[in-house]
């Protein structure tokens, strides 16, 4: 049987009609369409995926990395939220800066590599901590971060303690 994120990524490709997709394709389909993840969770499924080799980046779209047309779909498909969590707590373990600026990347339609640089500069320039520098340079594109205070908080208090 195949797995969960493959039927999930087959369905969405299916429903678009399309090989190829924007980042936003997908990622909102899974939040606002479906309802089936938070905007935050659809875009770390986003990049599970594409560590996963699941979905693979080609001239700024993303394509799926096997025959998704083979792909069975069960009929009435609705993902379980166990695929979410685990999905979830193996992104906890990544850079939040990485996360943040993806999204940054995401929304604005800029280059990772511009964000990060900015994210850089304004880390210099400010005497910020990374993290801070990234949530200012999201807060800058009017990209919504409450999703990520609770997170960057933890890691100043964890770095302050050190």
């Amino acid at each position: 049987m195949d797995s969960e994120a493959k039927i999930m990524i087959a369905f969405l490709f299916n429903r678009s009609g399309k090989n190829q997709l924007k980042d936003s394709e997908l990622y909102l389909p899974l939040s606002m369409e479906l309802d089936w993840l938070s905007s935050k969770e659809a875009q770390e499924f986003i990049n599970y995926a594409i560590k996963q080799k699941l979905l693979i980046k080609k001239d700024g779209l993303l394509q799926p990395n096997f025959p998704f047309e083979k792909i069975t779909i069960p009929l009435g498909f609705t993902p379980s939220k166990k695929v979410f969590s685990e999905k979830t707590e193996e992104f906890k373990e990544e850079n939040i800066i990485d996360r943040i600026a993806i999204q940054i990347s995401t929304q604005t339609n800029h280059s990772q590599k511009e964000i990060f640089e900015e994210i850089k500069q304004e880390e210099k320039e400010k005497i910020l901590f990374r993290e801070v520098a990234a949530l200012y340079v999201a807060k800058k594109y009017s990209v919504d971060i409450t999703d990520w205070y609770d997170s960057v908080e933890k890691i100043l208090i964890k770095e302050n303690r050190e």
